[in-house]
């Protein structure tokens, strides 16, 4: 990864919505804000079980409320979240009006690379 800054976005949707969200984030949402200046790259995510090692010992790792559906967002800088071109494009299409109003349980998160 060679972006500065994540923007990880969150969410959960009823089951008799899942097919319209995946369509609309996938032929509309991703293609319109992947067009605003300073979107780097987007890539879309489910949670999955995780099973891992630690200290030795094979753990199953729950993190309770975990949303199923994440997006996220290499981005130039934090201002890209508030420009015209951004402010636009989340609008754009029917993911305003057709499916937003139906997602729940969302997180929205910013994260800056450390200079380790």
């Amino acid at each position: 990864m060679s972006a500065k800054h994540l923007f990880v976005v969150s969410m959960d949707i009823p089951k008799d919505k899942e097919s319209l969200f995946n369509e609309v984030y996938d032929t509309e949402h991703v293609p319109y804000l992947s067009d605003v200046p300073g979107v780097l790259s987007i890539a879309r995510f489910q949670t999955d079980e995780l099973k891992l090692s630690i200290g030795g010992e094979i753990k199953n790792i729950t993190v309770e409320g975990q949303p199923k559906h994440t997006a996220i967002y290499e981005i130039e800088s934090p201002d890209v979240l508030v420009s015209d071109e951004w402010s636009a494009a989340v609008e754009k299409g029917r993911w305003g009006t057709g499916v937003r109003p139906h997602t729940t349980n969302r997180r929205h998160v910013l994260l800056s690379r450390s200079n380790i």
